[in-house]
This record gives structure tokens, sequence and C-alpha cells, in this order.
């Protein structure tokens, strides 16, 4: 749109220059051309006219005197371009008696004042271009009624009458040339306005466009930085709580005598190093967690506490309140990522006697509460110490705040801990 604008006052621009340049080229060369065409007219017609000897030499030297006047002009108009309004003045104003005088010998020679009619814009300010066509008029009418003077009332009449028609005809065409200057006008400042326009949609669209440069660097590098988060969250939730439960088991090892007891717990430790193996390949390739690879949400929930428990030794339960739906896949292991989290937790920090898990489908939102009666904690202690990072509770509740959740957690010491996490309910796709 803005290329087509650009062509079209390109187009305006150089149509009006031509005329410019058409009107600059008749300035310069017409008045000669005029004065060519009426001379010889004039000069053939004289004994017709009863032109005495007196009266040819005057028109001789009135005709050298235009031709001086005009070449004046000219050398003026290239010297000085834009002549001041007093120059055009004087110049119409020579220019007119000199034509007024050559018909007033010879009517003929209106050929040659007939360029009264022209450049009274360019020559005159607007105040007197009505008075210049009226005299420019005048001497036409002259011409028209059989020369100057008229030599009889009959004369008289008519000249009077020509000059009213040819003084209707001169502001009628003068109205005409002040509307097309008008309009002349107005398409200039149109034109220029479209300039301004263009101007402006160019350099916005050059700041759109650097605008969209540095987007898509922001946006690359915050898909990096999410990437780097989603990795070590993953890290944190499958490699760290896999190595942790290993260690576990092998220092129950380490310490039992009973070797039935010691390789029960050696292969609790292969089993748990498979698994985080196998949790760590889904990770770098951005899946769901190996859970959810053949069942829903509350039967990967239900597996993962009764494992938790067989491992800790600590009694744990699990409940699902309201009518189950198939979960969106992301929706899904956000919350069993939470739940693994939470119960590390519980299990290196809680001491607890018991902890009861509670999936709850509550509309078009889901709850997954993690509760224990273990030791509790000084919330504000806990959060000064993991403001400055940690894939504790902060990550927990990034988690939830990704999928545009929220997760609490209430805790006192010595009352036990309980992390609720709730998330929109996203079915998943069929």
């Amino acid at each position: 749109m803005g290329q087509r604008a650009g062509v079209a006052d390109n187009d305006a621009m150089t149509q009006t220059t031509l005329i410019d340049d058409r009107w600059a080229l008749f300035e310069r060369w017409g008045p000669y051309g005029l004065l060519l065409l009426s001379t010889p007219i004039a000069w053939a017609t004289a004994d017709a006219f009863a032109m005495t000897t007196a009266e040819r030499w005057t028109c001789g030297a009135l005709i050298g005197a235009a031709v001086v006047l005009h070449l004046c002009w000219s050398r003026v108009a290239r010297t000085r371009p834009g002549p001041s309004t007093a120059a055009g003045v004087w110049h119409y104003a020579i220019r007119w008696a000199v034509g007024f005088a050559l018909t007033w010998a010879n009517p003929l020679f209106a050929f040659y004042a007939a360029i009264g009619y022209f450049s009274v814009e360019r020559l005159l300010p607007r105040r007197l271009r009505k008075a210049g066509l009226f005299a420019t008029a005048v001497t036409l009418a002259g011409s028209q009624a059989g020369g100057l003077p008229p030599s009889g009332q009959l004369q008289w009449v008519l000249f009077g009458a020509i000059l009213a028609a040819n003084t209707v005809l001169v502001l009628l065409f003068g109205h005409f040339a002040e509307l097309e200057e008008a309009r002349s006008q107005a398409r200039v400042e149109t034109i220029a306005e479209l300039e301004r326009t263009n101007t402006a949609l160019q350099q916005a669209l050059d700041e759109n466009a650097a605008l969209h440069a540095q987007l898509l660097v922001q946006a690359r590098e915050a898909g990096v930085a999410d990437e780097r988060r989603r990795l070590a969250a993953e890290i944190h939730d499958t490699l760290a709580q896999g190595l942790t439960g290993i260690i576990a088991q092998l220092q129950v090892v380490a310490a039992t005598p009973d070797q039935a007891l010691g390789r029960a717990h050696m292969e609790r430790a292969l089993a748990l190093a498979r698994h985080s193996l196998g949790e760590a390949r889904r990770s770098v390739h951005n899946l769901s967690p190996v859970a959810l690879a053949d069942d829903g949400l509350p039967d990967a929930l239900k597996k993962t506490v009764t494992e938790w428990g067989e491992r800790t030794g600590i009694p744990a339960g699990f409940t699902v309140t309201g009518t189950a739906e198939p979960l969106h896949d992301e929706v899904a292991a956000t919350l069993l990522r939470i739940a693994q989290e939470a119960l590390s937790n519980t299990a290196r920090h809680a001491a607890a006697g018991r902890v009861g898990v509670t999936l709850s489908y509550m509309g078009d939102e889901v709850t997954l509460d993690i509760r224990d009666d273990g030791r509790g904690f000084d919330r504000d202690a806990v959060r000064r110490r993991t403001h400055t990072g940690g894939f504790g509770l902060p990550g927990m509740r990034a988690r939830a705040e990704r999928i545009a959740g929220s997760l609490t957690v209430e805790a006192e010491p010595g009352q036990g801990t309980a992390v609720s996490a709730r998330v929109p309910l996203v079915r998943h796709d069929r």
C-alpha cells in the first residue's frame, strides 16, 4: 500500500513538474512568438489602417522595446529565481502599456497584446489580478471594435458591448483559474501530506522490523532459559530422587548382616537405578513420566504412593474424590512430579508417621493434596533459605504456575505439613 501511494505521489509530482516546465517554456518564448506573429500582419495592413510614417517608426521602436523588455525579464528570471512581486507588477504594467500602444496604432497588434491574459498569476498579486485582466480586456475590446479610439457613437457602443463581454469572460475564466489554482494547491498539500505519511509509515515499518528482531531474540533466549529450567527440574525430580533412594538402599545393605535382607535392598536399588535411567532419558526428550506411559494419573499416583511407602516404610494412603477424567499430558505430568517431589521432601525431612495423598476432581479444577503428620517446619525460614534458588517448594510452585495453576503450603513446627496444588482441568486431546 505504501509503495502504491509512493508511485501515485511520484506520478502526480512528475505531471505537475511537466506542466510547470511547459509554462516556463511559454513564458520565455511565447512573447517573441506572438510579437513575431502580429508584426508582419500589422505591417502588411498598415495602409489599410492609414498608419503614418511617424506611427510606423513609433511601432518599430515599441517592438524593439518589447524585445528588450522580454530579454531583461528572462535574464532576471534565470538569475533571480522567484522575482519579487514589485518586479512582476512593473513588468506586467510595462508590457501592457507597450501592447496597448501598438494596438492603438494598429488593431492587429492585439495578437501580441493578448499576452496580458497569460502569466497573470505569476506576475501579479491576487489583489491586482482582476485589474490586470480588465486592462488587457480593454485593449482587445478596442481592437475587436475596429481600433482605438472609437470614432463614432456606434463604435463606442460596440466597444462597450465587446468590453462587457470580454470582462465577463475574463472574470469567468479568472474564477476557473482560481479554482484550478486552489485545486493545484490542495493537490500539492495532499502530496506533501502523503510524503510525510509515507515517511512515517516507513519509519514505523523499520521500527516494527527492529522490534520483531528484538522479540525473536528475546523469545529465543526465553526458550533457552525455560528449557534449562525444565531440564534442571526434571533432573532434580528423577535423577536426584532416584540417587537418594539408591543411596538409602545401599546404606541398608552395608549395615545389615542378613544376606537375604541385603539382597532384597540391593535388588530394590537396581530397580531404582533402572527407573531413574528411564526417567532421565524421557526427560531429555521431554516425554511424559514413565508412570504415565500406560496408566492414567490416578493409577500412576496410586503406584507412586504405594512404592514410596514400601521403600520408606512409612504408611501412605491414596484417595480419589470426584469423577476421574483423562487429563492433558502436561497437566497429568505436572501433578505427578509435584507429588513425587512432595513425597521426597517428606521422606528426607518430615520424620512422618503417616502420609495421605488425595486427588480431587472438582468441576473445572483438579486439586492434589499431600499431607503428613511429621515435624513440620517454619515457612518463613524455609522461604528465606530457598529465596535464591532450589528445586523443592519453589520448583513445585513453578511447575503449577507454568500451567496456570497455584501451589500452597501449610506447615507449623511439630504440626505436620500440607501441600496443595490446584490446576485447571484440561482434558486429554483425542
